[in-house]
């Protein structure tokens, strides 16, 4: 079996050599790739990183040693392997159990607490909500693979090889007919038996998913096996039983997709010094791995290191000037005004002007831009956020946190006929936004509509009490981890 994985990504593609020794990946896009080979009674070989250009034709030779020669002689003379799978380095704390998170910790006010956990879970969606590209095989091969099986229904490699294929494009669905009946005429083959795993895991059949990859540890303890049991028992609401997978997983391969997700799963359950561990020493692993410094800086921001957060996000927007994450980040970050250096500033400046028509873009440039102006006589700010956040609206019609922001300008110019329009307009795109229910009651009494004003501020409280409400459930639903540190150092 030969895999190969991309640098930064979760998804490893896999296949097999035919008898003479020769494998193949067609249609892969650009990047650094590592690739591992394995074969029984073999020590496995791994090469790279090494870079692949779009439509690249490369040829990679790969020599593997019998698996005596990886052993060494331990000191009663009995053979070792010479090296065993560990974490790069001991973790610092343990995760014992799970509490309830109803009253989560956080720093400061509910505004920051909300902007934490939405940290927290833009920090996860970096992994578990945006799957990795993968490249996607040739429609002649699957045309190929299908015509085979109308040759011949039973023939396992060709089941097992378009299934992987289905699979590997997003079709677990259709996938599962072929990998079943490759496992029926050669159960004990690893590469279909995990394929089929992953097809049931993402057909949500977690309970199946789940029997059959403890099936497959029972044989050999492999990271990829940890790792996806790591996100079934997470599915299946089970998320102690998760994060010891994803630990497990990363000692016995310490790669930046499984060190990640490690590190993410921590955070989520509010487990922030474990957490911030994890992410530095995968920063360190892997100091290119623009993910894992904006897992540093949710952890960071969540411990009230404000200022340090921002330095992670500003990392790694150099890192990646083209990606919109961390410049997404910052925009979530400036609940807190210490947030707003200038090397934060000058980031969303390059954001702004990087992606036009990214609506977000320019709203979160002009909230920074207000938040550094003088005061109501800096006119000249006042324009530039004006025009910033009028471009956001016609970028983004439903985009209401610009309307309130427009109306909050409009209002520090006196402008109320203006500001009463923009606030309206951000409760019609966002009818949940107690903010702008109460700003727009405050103009309603400014221009003497007394009854309107009553009306807004009952709004107001209802959508206030309807989010605070929905913000429980949400954390009584992610349970918290309890967990000991086994000495006073921490992470930074």
């Amino acid at each position: 079996m030969v895999y190969l994985q991309v640098e930064g990504e979760k998804q490893r593609l896999n296949t097999r050599t035919d008898s003479e020794g020769t494998y193949r990946f067609l249609g892969l896009r650009a990047g650094l790739y590592s690739l591992r080979a394995e074969a029984a009674g073999y020590s496995q070989a791994t090469l790279g990183p090494f870079p692949i250009a779009t439509n690249e034709a490369r040829q990679i030779d790969i020599k593997l040693e019998p698996a005596k020669a990886s052993l060494e002689q331990s000191s009663s003379g009995e053979s070792s392997p010479a090296s065993e799978p560990q974490f790069f380095d001991q973790p610092n704390f343990t995760v014992a159990g799970v509490t309830d998170a109803g009253s989560p910790g956080g720093h400061g006010a509910s505004a920051v607490l909300r902007s934490s956990e939405a940290l927290a879970k833009a920090t996860v969606s970096l992994s578990k909500g945006s799957p990795s590209p993968v490249p996607t095989a040739p429609s002649a091969t699957l045309s190929s693979l299908r015509a085979a099986i109308e040759r011949d229904p039973d023939s396992f490699d060709t089941n097992s090889r378009l299934g992987a294929l289905l699979v590997d494009e997003g079709k677990a669905r259709d996938a599962l007919p072929y990998l079943e009946r490759a496992f029926q005429r050669n159960p004990g083959d690893y590469p279909n038996a995990y394929e089929l795993a992953l097809a049931y895991a993402d057909t949500g059949a977690y309970e199946i998913a789940r029997s059959n990859v403890r099936t497959l540890l029972a044989r050999q303890d492999r990271a990829e096996l940890h790792h996806l049991l790591g996100d079934v028992e997470e599915k299946l609401n089970n998320p102690l039983a998760a994060v010891h997978e994803y630990q497990r997983a990363a000692e016995l391969d310490p790669s930046e997709p499984d060190l990640f997700d490690w590190g993410a799963e921590l955070l989520i359950h509010r487990a922030l010094d474990p957490a911030g561990e994890v992410f530095s020493r995968g920063n360190q692993r892997f100091p290119s791995s623009t993910r894992m410094l904006l897992g540093l800086a949710a952890a960071s921001y969540a411990r009230g290191s404000y200022a340090q957060a921002a330095e992670y996000v500003c990392k790694a927007s150099d890192l990646s000037p083209d990606d919109p994450n961390p410049y997404l980040f910052m925009g979530k970050m400036q609940s807190v005004e210490t947030t707003g250096t200038e090397a934060v500033a000058e980031r969303l400046a390059r954001f702004a002007r990087l992606q036009p028509e990214n609506a977000l873009a320019s709203y979160y440039y002009a909230v920074n831009l207000w938040r550094q102006r003088k005061g109501p006589d800096d006119a000249r700010t006042s324009s530039q956020v004006e025009s910033l956040l009028q471009k956001a609206v016609d970028l983004d019609p439903k985009l209401g946190a610009a309307y309130l922001q427009l109306g909050i300008v409009y209002s520090e110019q006196k402008d109320l006929p203006g500001a009463i329009s923009a606030y309206q307009k951000a409760i019609a795109a966002a009818p949940g936004m107690e903010e702008a229910h109460y700003r727009l009651a405050q103009a309603y009494r400014q221009i003497g509509e007394s009854a309107k004003a009553q009306q807004e501020l009952q709004l107001y409280e209802r959508a206030k009490k309807k989010a605070a409400g929905q913000a429980d459930r949400e954390r009584h639903e992610i349970q918290q981890f309890v967990y000991t540190l086994r000495s006073s150092a921490k992470q930074p």
